[in-house]
């Protein structure tokens, strides 16, 4: 019984400073990024990394996904005789939910692990420690210029990949489902609103925030050599998948069932 309790106080101890840690992090991130100096060639740099080298995952795994979801439909939709709604659950699913989710996901796994191996590298050869002596505020130096592009590029890459999942879903539609191209594009855009657009963007800035936040947090906190940065990557890629998971979750019950 004590040990089950120590156990416990021990998990409760480890969250309440795995959360007061973030928070902290959050804060100093938000204040380096209001006050200059600004670093655009770094802030540049990490955009290319995250958006740019992001782009040939986020296109074929929304493609995919788009192709799934219209196949799937399709399945239960012949029987009812109500084929031409699959361009509307396709369009409306990606662009509220599946688009804004999977994109995160995936700059998560690729962006977020290599962020924290990367910092976590920085920490046990110190030079995290060696830029503090230099009077450089990692914090300034290296996760503002992260949070930035982040916060930047998910948006742009969830547009990107609002496009590309439905334009899977036209690939199966008008090949295999026997639609035509005006009928699809017809039914792509009549159901959608703008809520359902903008809260799919909105959700990938707190997406941004996350991974930038527990990425950096998590590999700047390594210890113990090259066993602690793949720890760390490790948790950061576990953490950042529950999070958005649960942000969205939030944010769906917020915008659309809460009146």
């Amino acid at each position: 019984m004590k040990y089950l309790i120590e156990q416990v106080g021990a998990k409760v101890t480890s969250a309440v400073h795995f959360a007061g840690g973030i928070f902290s992090l959050l804060m100093q991130t938000l204040f380096a990024v209001a006050v200059p100096p600004f670093r655009g060639r770094q802030i540049s740099e990490q955009m290319v990394k995250i958006g740019v080298d992001s782009l040939p995952i986020v296109t074929l795994t929304n493609f995919f996904i788009g192709m799934v979801i219209a196949l799937q439909s399709a399945y239960q939709m012949r029987r009812v005789s109500a084929e031409m709604y699959i361009p509307s659950l396709v369009s409306v699913s990606i662009c509220r939910e599946i688009g804004p989710v999977i994109t995160g996901l995936v700059v998560a796994g690729r962006v977020g692990a290599s962020i924290a191996a990367e910092l976590g590298s920085m920490k046990v050869t110190e030079q995290l420690d060696a830029l503090e002596s230099l009077a450089a505020q990692p914090v300034k130096y290296l996760v503002a210029p992260r949070f930035l592009a982040l916060f930047t590029m998910l948006p742009i890459l969830t547009v990107y990949a609002d496009f590309i999942g439905i334009l899977g879903g036209y690939a199966v539609s008008t090949n295999q489902l026997g639609l035509s191209s005006s009928l699809y594009i017809k039914m792509t855009f009549l159901p959608l609103a703008l809520k359902d657009i903008f809260t799919g963007l909105f959700k990938t800035l707190v997406f941004a925030t996350v991974i930038c936040v527990v990425s950096c947090f998590e590999g700047m906190r390594v210890e113990g050599g090259a066993e602690g940065v793949g720890a760390a990557t490790t948790r950061t890629v576990v953490l950042s998948f529950i999070f958005i998971i649960a942000w969205d979750a939030f944010f769906t019950v917020i915008f659309y069932f809460m009146n």
